[in-house]
């Protein structure tokens, strides 16, 4: 949450106007993702129009099934001759020209309500998370050069009415950069949408937050990405589009000095509001980190474990020879007496079958090295 005490007001020169803002108590409300998204799944749901298919659809034939008896599915079939169309399956969804499974009615429940509190829960989270750089940065915004975050400037820009002011106004705080993202974020829409008047998307821009519409927003609603909105009108679907908190949001001084208001305290109950208080966060310190650091906890967990078993990998002595002397040094020589008697029966199976077909076995060599030119003149002398 955004914890600093005093906003500085901008002039619309971009210099600072001499006047601060105390830090209205909604930005250090508790940022809930997770409450955004779901209230603005819901309320998403609310403009959507009723569709359905036709209620003839796939019964605009006279079809009657066969029957049992001639070996066909018992699906309608479709009557006459002389056509192909005859004796073909119908009305079915298995069927080719038949209806679609479970036909869409209009009377669907389209719509969700969501509770009053819960809505407002999700719009106070999505306020405060607009006053912080890295929440902003994330969603994909050009801040990097404005001077600062929130980025509120004086009243005068309410009564703006060229866009070529509202471009110089952007351009002086270094804002414009946003808008050139929007610029060239252009594209064709993936999807059906191309065909239904929906060809092109972009990006999202800053959002005006004002206070009265003196020409605000007839200088600033040619620029693309830009949208407008009045402080007590404040929707979610504008301040975190997507469900995504983090939006861009440039603040007229009046609108940011209503906030309070509207919003009211943890002390103080809103005025616009009955009976409403800015909810409460569940952790005073919501850093993890610094809470699992802290020495309560390190005193009341144990040490690290230091030491590492190593496990042994289990080999299958069957198929491992090693493993197996191991657990028997006597399988070598079983192992060695297989193998020789293996031989031994293949020589004789061999042998065996030569004598059948009457083949002499070849002479086996004698043994030792063959004899020279003069061992063989030794043995004439003797």
């Amino acid at each position: 949450m955004a914890a600093r005490p005093l906003i500085t007001v901008y002039s619309e020169k971009a210099e600072p106007a001499g006047t601060t803002i105390t830090l209205p108590a909604v930005f250090r409300a508790p940022i809930r993702p997770d409450v955004v998204n779901f209230v603005h799944t819901e309320i998403r749901k609310n403009s959507r129009q009723a569709y359905c298919v036709s209620k003839f659809a796939g019964h605009q034939t006279s079809a009657e099934s066969w029957g049992t008896g001639r070996a066909v599915a018992r699906i309608p079939r479709v009557r006459g001759g002389g056509t192909h169309r005859s004796g073909q399956g119908a009305y079915g969804n298995m069927c080719r020209g038949g209806r679609m499974f479970a036909p869409t009615k209009t009377w669907r429940r389209w719509h969700r309500k969501v509770n009053v509190n819960q809505k407002r829960y999700a719009i106070c989270s999505a306020i405060a998370a607009t006053a912080i750089p890295a929440l902003v940065m994330s969603k994909g915004h050009r801040i990097e050069e404005i001077p600062e975050v929130p980025l509120v400037i004086a009243d005068k820009i309410e009564s703006y009415q060229k866009t070529k002011e509202a471009v110089g106004l952007l351009k002086r705080f270094k804002a414009w950069q946003d808008i050139l993202k929007v610029y060239n974020s252009k594209r064709f829409r993936a999807g059906k949408g191309k065909m239904r008047n929906r060809r092109r998307i972009q990006r999202r821009g800053p959002l005006i937050i004002y206070n009265q519409d003196n020409g605000i927003c007839r200088a600033f609603r040619n620029i693309p990405g830009i949208t407008l909105i009045n402080v007590s009108r404040l929707n979610l679907l504008k301040l975190a589009p997507g469900g995504h908190v983090g939006r861009f949001c440039v603040w007229t001084e009046s609108a940011f000095r209503k906030l309070d208001g509207l919003y009211g305290t943890w002390r103080k109950a809103s005025r616009e509001k009955n009976n409403y208080n800015l909810p409460m966060p569940k952790m005073t310190n919501s850093d993890l980190s610094r809470l699992l650091k802290s020495d309560e906890v390190q005193r009341a967990v144990r040490p690290p474990r230091r030491e590492h078993k190593r496990r042994v990998l289990k080999k299958n002595p069957l198929k491992n020879i090693r493993t197996m002397l191991r657990l028997n040094p006597y399988a070598a020589v079983e192992k060695r007496s297989a193998i020789l008697t293996q031989e031994k029966r293949k020589k004789e199976r061999q042998a065996a079958v030569d004598k059948r077909r009457g083949i002499v076995p070849a002479t086996a060599p004698a043994k030792g090295k063959p004899k020279t030119a003069k061992s063989k003149a030794k043995a004439a002398k003797k």
